[in-house]
């Protein structure tokens, strides 16, 4: 499904909002960014910069949108937001509850310019709780989730902070599906304007449901790495370090793939083990895939069972992504002129999408031409420009 036609005003900042716009974006939505008329997305300064100067995370997240600045504090920059709202099919905000009423552009008032607008609000505990109004980033919300605990293997040992801000790209995602789910159900007839509302840690929990039923039954009481059948516990499914230490996993849960593994690598004595529930025998088999796995290096596990279906590959850093085999192939990582490489689209579709500007936004750089798109003459456009409504 293709979103041609599909205009996004996109209020949030940072990377969960402008993720889930970036995914739309690249889906053919025309996302226009509305940045504040002083500093706008600060994600533009935040460190680490690229060679243009740019917040790196705002360059991966905010390809081929539109900027328009306008001071939504002002009378005059929310009469110019109102006239753009009313031409669009979306907005997403990500402030803290109670900001957008007090600017004038929540739910209910922007419905009076478009009774078919999509409204999403994108926020990290939502818009009711006792959490509502709590200050938080990614790290909060893992932890309030549980995704914090589990990188834990005893009550004793200290919490890992995940290497990717799982919260804010699971939120950002679920945005945009949700985002999707609305434009769709109005298109079908089956909704006209819609209200939205996404929490990151919503999202973060929905994603344990491979542990909750152990968590919410009490059977046991608090799942731990090491110990569920997908955090470790069942050493057909696990990492082994290597012998260039390295590591790779293996992921024999049916015994299709476990039988194919040990006839790979000429254990078929180890065949009969999996599936056990003896902590012995486990332990011990354990200790015979470490032995095994240390005698070669990950690339040469990698190279010899290629075309075993036993479920083994190899533990590789972000950095090794663009020259991946897999990856090259899927042309997952895009480069665009001189803008610097990104983690494209992760969805393949059979026709070939609509091209998509890979451009950049200056902060105010659309402002004019969309200010002009919705009835703004020139005279009127420069009187907004020097009160410093919009910029």
């Amino acid at each position: 499904m293709r979103l041609d036609g599909v205009r996004i005003l996109d209020l949030s900042r940072l990377l969960p909002g402008p993720y889930a716009t970036q995914l739309l974006a690249d889906s053919g939505a025309e996302v226009v960014k509305v940045e504040d008329a002083g500093a706008g997305d600060y994600a533009r300064s935040m460190e680490p910069l690229t060679d243009r100067g740019t917040g790196a995370i705002f360059e991966m997240v905010n390809r081929g949108k539109r900027s328009v600045a306008i001071d939504l504090k002002s009378e005059d920059g929310r009469a110019a937001f109102y006239r753009l709202v009313a031409e669009s099919d979306v907005v997403l905000e990500s402030f803290r509850p109670g900001v957008v009423e007090r600017l004038g552009v929540d739910y209910e008032t922007l419905s009076e310019h478009n009774a078919e607008l999509i409204y999403c609000s994108l926020t990290g505990y939502g818009q009711n709780g006792p959490w509502a109004d709590r200050a938080g980033h990614d790290l909060n919300y893992v932890a309030i989730a549980g995704l914090l605990d589990m990188t834990r293997e005893s009550p004793d040992a200290t919490p890992q902070v995940p290497g990717y801000p799982i919260g804010d790209m699971a939120g950002g995602l679920f945005a945009a599906f949700a985002i999707v789910e609305a434009v769709l159900a109005r298109e079908l007839g089956n909704a006209d304007g819609e209200y939205i509302d996404v929490a990151l840690a919503d999202v973060v929990a929905s994603f344990s449901q491979a542990v909750a039923y152990q968590a919410l039954t009490g059977d046991p009481a608090e799942p731990r790495p090491g110990e569920t059948p997908l955090t470790g516990g069942l050493p057909w499914y696990d990492s082994y370090e290597t012998a260039d230490g390295n590591w790779v996993t293996l992921a024999a849960l049916e015994p299709k793939f476990w039988r194919a593994f040990c006839e790979a690598v000429g254990r078929e004595d180890l065949v009969a083990e999996h599936g056990s529930d003896d902590p012995d025998v486990r332990a011990a088999l354990r200790a015979e895939l470490e032995e095994l796995f240390c005698q070669r290096t990950r690339d040469e596990w990698e190279a010899a069972l290629a075309d075993v279906d036993g479920a083994v590959t190899g533990v590789y850093a972000p950095a090794e992504l663009d020259e991946h085999p897999q990856f090259r192939a899927r042309d997952l990582v895009e480069r665009h002129g001189d803008a610097p490489p990104r983690i494209g689209f992760p969805a393949r579709h059979r026709e070939t999408p609509t091209e998509t500007s890979e451009a950049v936004p200056e902060q105010g750089e659309h402002t004019r031409r969309y200010l002009a798109e919705v009835g703004y003459d020139e005279a009127a456009i420069d009187r907004l420009l020097e009160s410093g409504a919009v910029r």
